[in-house]
């Protein structure tokens, strides 16, 4: 997936796409699966793991044969929603099918470091490829452009190649007895989806602590997410071009491991705040805030990466509070229903924030519409002082 994490926006934008063009496309994919999330989740535990992500890889391949082959927004359009369905169809897919075969071999052996592994060969692998894909629209973009294809076409068509490599390697290497095929599954998890919204809409109602969490961490997406989406737009052309892509690349990749170093960091910081992680999350935010603010008025590369790496880094310190709040407040028997409502939120709270910073950035600059986002991050960082508040009070 690194291979054109890196170069999306740029590659959109070199596809005739305005900022709200582009915003509207990532808002598309969070739509899609947003929507498809909550009925796909029971899929693999009906029909199998793996034939749920091999056909989560051929929405992937329909996803990046339709992106090369279109400048039209509609078709564009589409590209976006089969990759929101292959990421509802993949979530937690082969995670669950590599604990469940880990278990068998070795029910005595802790599977968590092996987790930990595999969480690493994930950075990794993402990290690797917006390297890879930074660099090869430099390098091999004057072919592409040569043979009527855009430069960052390089990129897309290499991550076709490897999906292809990931399709044939999970046939091969991943093995799992095959299941009965349950003909009303998906006709049921699609049934089941207005019954799981009530059920934790009312939880959360029942419950003004997760109400507040929940709502601070929509804020919280509303803010930061145009920034994830844009910024490799506003960074090029503080760039040469001859490198400039290869620069997005390796600073996507700085990216990764600085929300990786954040959420390493995040314990810490928690005990700095007396391990009330309320009081992590409304300080975190309210830096975030300032951060967000100082990134927009970055002019120069240099101030740019600087403070970039800083956000990427409070990212990172956030999600280990969100978490740890979250799981704190329900039971076992709520778990997995108030974790659909939370990527339910999320996703909401990342699309409406693509849509209205993208227009603002459209009709204005990035920057400016960064700059008015981070009100989005102080109104998160007060939900969570007033959550806080609460917690403290109920344990007094």
């Amino acid at each position: 997936m690194g291979l054109t994490v890196a170069v999306v926006a740029l590659a959109l934008t070199d596809r005739g796409m305005n900022l709200v063009q582009i915003s509207l496309l990532f808002g598309v994919y969070s739509v899609t699966t947003l929507a498809l999330e909550l009925p796909f989740g029971g899929l693999a535990d009906s029909i199998g793991r793996k034939p749920v992500f091999l056909t989560a890889v051929v929405a992937s391949l329909m996803s990046l044969t339709l992106f090369l082959f279109t400048s039209d927004f509609y078709v564009l359009a589409l590209s976006f929603a089969c990759i929101g369905f292959g990421r509802a169809l993949r979530s937690g897919t082969l995670d669950a099918w590599f604990v469940e075969t880990f278990r068998a071999a070795a029910p005595d052996v802790d599977v968590q470091p092996a987790l930990a592994k595999a969480q690493w060969a994930n950075a990794i692998g993402l990290a690797s490829g917006a390297v890879l894909g930074g660099v090869l629209p430099d390098v091999l973009g004057p072919q592409a452009q040569e043979l009527g294809f855009s430069s960052y076409d390089v990129s897309y068509a290499a991550s076709f190649l490897v999906m292809l490599g990931v399709f044939g390697f999970t046939c091969l290497a991943i093995v799992e007895t095959p299941r009965p095929l349950h003909s009303g599954a998906l006709r049921k998890g699609f049934a089941n989806v207005p019954k799981v919204i009530k059920g934790a809409s009312l939880l959360a109602l029942k419950h003004p602590t997760l109400s507040l969490l929940l709502a601070a961490l929509a804020f919280f997406l509303m803010a930061t997410n145009p920034v994830e989406v844009i910024w490799p737009t506003h960074v090029k052309p503080m760039l040469n071009a001859d490198y400039a892509n290869t620069v997005v690349g390796a600073l996507t990749a700085t990216y990764f491991f600085a929300i990786a170093l954040g959420a390493s960091l995040s314990p810490y910081v928690n005990r700095l705040f007396g391990r009330q992680p309320a009081l992590t999350l409304a300080a975190t935010f309210t830096c975030l805030a300032g951060v967000q603010i100082a990134l927009a008025l970055q002019g120069d590369i240099f101030g740019f990466v600087t403070v970039f790496i800083l956000f990427s880094v409070l990212l990172g310190i956030s999600e280990t509070p969100a978490s740890s709040l979250l799981h704190r407040c329900v039971t076992d028997d709520q778990r997995s229903t108030m974790l659909s409502l939370k990527s339910l939120l999320q996703q909401l709270g990342a699309a409406l924030g693509l849509v209205l910073v993208g227009a603002i950035a459209e009709l204005y600059t990035a920057p400016v519409a960064w700059g008015l986002a981070a009100v989005f991050l102080c109104v998160a960082a007060l939900l969570s002082l007033g959550l806080a508040k609460r917690l403290i009070s109920e344990q007094a």
